[in-house]
């Protein structure tokens, strides 16, 4: 983390440390980046928040908020939310964490590419002892 703060990079965070907020709903919690960030009009923010949904397949969270949500679903939220950050690396803090039993990496790995466009880096940070679970079934294995 300290290289993004040292290049000046912003960094969208998807992390346990930064939950979503408990009474929004997926959407707001996913415009209210742009919103904020990005100064987009709460319109504009809710028609791009609304497209990345699409992109992942889950419109039909649009009203839901985080306690009605499972694992994966909240974590792909969250990486949505932090794709929402412009010009930044996306960086996901322990994302095995967030989704113990969650096996092995490939929904991790689709998750980031559906949203790969939107992002030059991306980084993980987790313990080494999680290493394995990111060989088994990466997008990355021959």
């Amino acid at each position: 983390m300290r290289a993004f703060i040292a290049r000046r990079q912003r960094v969208g965070l998807v992390s346990r440390e930064a939950p979503l907020i408990s009474n929004l709903s997926v959407l707001e919690n996913i415009a209210l980046i742009g919103q904020y960030h990005g100064r987009l009009s709460r319109r504009r923010a809710e028609a791009m928040a609304r497209e990345y949904l699409q992109r992942l397949g889950l419109e039909e969270l649009a009203d839901r908020r985080n306690p009605s949500l499972q694992e994966e679903q909240r974590f792909s939220v969250m990486v949505l939310r932090a794709a929402m950050l412009e010009d930044s690396v996306l960086a996901l803090d322990r994302p095995f964490e967030m989704m113990p039993a969650l096996g092995e990496s490939r929904f991790i790995y689709e998750t980031i590419g559906k949203v790969a466009e939107t992002r030059r880096e991306c980084h993980v940070f987790d313990y080494f002892l999680n290493e394995r679970r990111y060989r088994r079934g990466s997008a990355h294995e021959a």
